[in-house]
């Protein structure tokens, strides 16, 4: 692509986006703009469209089930590559997605009335992972700052219980978009080690990092008398936008830890698809080209809501994220704070992700996912600033 050529980003229509084979643009109404479910608008990448195509003219039985080598191969060099080195075949095991890892981990490093740790705001899936399975939530609230979200050691001090055995780390966060520095994971390490807890390190999103923010240190690769501790939950589709081809991995530098979560979920979770298998082939070898596209125009697109939001509602406190597609939006002094998410589906047409299910401290706040054409963008932005300043 040359720098005078139209992106295939700018270029997306609701007509084309709302088909029935899409969650996200059908399950609300035609009039509202759908700006919630963490998936990209954008096309797929050729080179993934072309591997799965030519997958499709071979058996597509039963693929590499106990473990693709070929994209285990490919994993084990993209991470170290990454800064997770030493890695080896049986230390890889493949997911049917990334929320599955979440759920294995509680499961097979604790126990029922255990504790595991947490901070919130946080993905949904962290805290449901916890509690669905009669495990105690220990959440730990983030520190805001004009400079944004912080971890706060002293209050993770503070809330340690005895009864506390795993740690759950999303870097990069989500929703808050920090790219955790190499000082904060040695932290948060030594206070792992102290405590002698479980780590799981959902590092999902660590290629939609941003060219200004700290240099990603994945956090099994921070303390090794740690890394033995950590299971590092990773995977394509936030990357390559393909998450309805589910496929994630979990990598430990102790080949033990990933056969304890295997077995606790043996027989119930899935494995990887033929196809998802192919997909995420086709990213690691011929997806470079399209992700750097990609996050140059998302980048774009994260500083156009930065100059909206600073124009247009400077009284709405936000934070640039250093990574995601993700934008989280302070909205608890609006009077219908108590029901934002509704309030904006309702006045504006516009669907966001509620706060509260990111914890139960965050009603008021709202999370937009701004992976979508600049003039998408920039409607969505004008309802919400119309529906805000009432």
């Amino acid at each position: 692509m040359t720098d005078t050529a139209p992106s295939p980003h700018d270029t997306l229509s609701p007509e084309q986006l709302r088909h029935a084979d899409n969650i996200k643009w059908t399950f609300y109404g035609e009039d509202v703009l759908p700006m919630w479910v963490a998936d990209m608008d954008f096309p797929v990448a050729e080179p993934i469209l072309a591997a799965l195509q030519d997958r499709l003219t071979r058996s597509i039985g039963y693929a590499q089930v106990t473990g693709d080598p070929v994209l285990k191969a490919q994993l084990i060099a993209k991470l170290a590559r990454d800064g997770l080195m030493n890695l080896i075949p049986e230390g890889v095991g493949f997911l049917p997605g990334v929320v599955p890892g979440l759920y294995a981990a509680v499961q097979a490093l604790t126990q029922p009335g255990d504790a595991v740790m947490t901070v919130v705001p946080i993905y949904p899936p962290f805290l449901s992972a916890i509690t669905d399975h009669g495990r105690v939530l220990n959440a730990v609230a983030l520190t805001e700052s004009k400079e944004g979200w912080r971890l706060d050691m002293a209050a993770l001090d503070a809330a340690m219980t005895p009864n506390t055995k795993l740690l759950m780390l999303c870097h990069p966060h989500n929703p808050a978009g920090r790219v955790w520095t190499r000082a904060e994971l040695e932290g948060l390490a030594d206070f792992a080690l102290k405590h002698d807890l479980w780590v799981v390190s959902d590092e999902l999103h660590a290629d939609l990092r941003y060219p200004d923010a700290p240099e990603y240190v994945p956090f099994a690769a921070v303390r090794p008398e740690l890394a033995g501790r950590v299971v590092t939950l990773t995977g394509p589709c936030k990357a390559y936008n393909t998450a309805g081809l589910g496929i994630g991995a979990m990598v430990s530098h102790n080949p033990e830890l990933v056969a304890r979560l295997e077995k606790a979920t043996h027989g119930i979770m899935g494995h990887a698809s033929a196809l998802s298998i192919t997909m995420w082939q086709a990213a690691l070898s011929s997806g470079a080209e399209w992700l750097a596209e990609t996050l140059k125009y998302l980048q774009a697109n994260r500083d156009f809501v930065s100059a909206f939001m600073a124009r247009e509602l400077p009284e709405v406190p936000y934070t640039p994220p250093q990574a995601t597609y993700l934008a989280w939006f302070d909205l608890r002094s609006h009077p219908r704070a108590a029901d934002i998410q509704k309030y904006l589906l309702e006045e504006a047409q516009l669907a966001l992700n509620d706060g509260l299910n990111f914890g139960s401290d965050y009603q008021g706040f709202v999370r937009l996912n701004f992976a979508t054409s600049r003039a998408l963008l920039q409607d969505g932005l004008e309802r919400l600033a119309r529906a805000v300043k009432g």
